[in-house]
């Protein structure tokens, strides 16, 4: 069994915006952890999170699922407004493709597009 705080993903990357790194841990808390050092801002992450822990457990507040290691299934519901999903059918009937595929190529590429612009996630 996983340590605790491994169960929990711990995310560290340049904001643009605030002009230094923020580490979040998404399924414990909203806010993040800020600091111009990546390892150090990567520490005190991992310390908020054990923190947090803590207080949820003293609490007796059940602790969220954590999402370090998930293994996903490739499938997903997707809910769009009816106009957008006639757009999306069309021009994958005009690509040849299925729905399913033009969607999902649309999706890589524009998080590849993200992923290059603006130094994103991995």
């Amino acid at each position: 069994m996983k340590r605790k705080p491994a169960q929990y993903l711990k995310i560290v990357g340049w904001s643009d915006e605030d002009k230094c790194y923020v580490g979040r841990c998404p399924e414990l808390m909203l806010g993040g952890v800020h600091g111009k050092n990546e390892l150090r801002v990567f520490s005190d992450l991992c310390a908020v999170v054990d923190e947090c822990i803590v207080e949820l457990e003293k609490h007796g507040d059940p602790l969220p699922s954590g999402m370090s290691g998930k293994q996903y299934s490739g499938k997903f519901n997707l809910r769009v407004n009816r106009n957008l999903h006639q757009r999306l059918a069309l021009k994958a009937l005009k690509k040849g493709k299925s729905l399913n595929s033009y969607c999902a190529e649309t999706l890589e590429n524009g998080i590849s597009r993200y992923q290059t612009n603006a130094g994103g996630w991995a």
